[in-house]
């Protein structure tokens, strides 16, 4: 005897909180879910293993991971690069990296004595303000100011 068990099946989805395709039934216990009528029935027969789910399908990664270890041995030349270079390291973390050392080499110069505390904040306004290019140039900076 076919049983028409789509409706037991939307049930059990509702009960385990899955989608209705992820549900699957053992083949030889198809009598007893067309006759489990209430939500304990059903649990009763997931427990017993008559009732189970499967996992979701997902976008596999095993081409993802092959291209990858070709990556990791060879590939990473100026020629294989595409697009800008601020497609790989955004403006904003060259811009925080460059900040960052011109600020560290002004607080290192003033410990040192090298510029006094006028200098410092000087060039460290410039530098907040985008005037300063890099080390070099606020090494430039630093002697012009000197001089002066």
């Amino acid at each position: 005897m076919v049983v028409n068990i789509r409706k037991k099946r939307e049930l059990v989805a509702r009960i385990l909180g899955v989608g209705v395709n992820r549900v699957r039934f053992e083949p030889d216990k198809l009598e007893d879910v067309a006759d489990s009528i209430t939500r304990d029935n059903i649990r009763s027969l997931v427990k017993s293993g008559a009732i189970w789910t499967v996992k979701p399908k997902g976008t596999s990664r095993g081409r993802a991971e092959a291209k990858r270890s070709v990556w990791k041995v060879h590939g990473k030349g100026q020629g294989s690069k595409q697009g800008k270079k601020t497609a790989r390291v955004g403006k904003k973390e060259v811009y925080v990296v460059r900040v960052r050392s011109m600020r560290y080499h002004l607080r290192v110069m003033k410990e040192r004595k090298d510029i006094t505390n006028e200098i410092y904040w000087k060039l460290y306004k410039q530098v907040n303000g985008g005037h300063v290019r890099s080390l070099a140039h606020l090494r430039d900076l630093v002697k012009e100011a000197k001089t002066h």
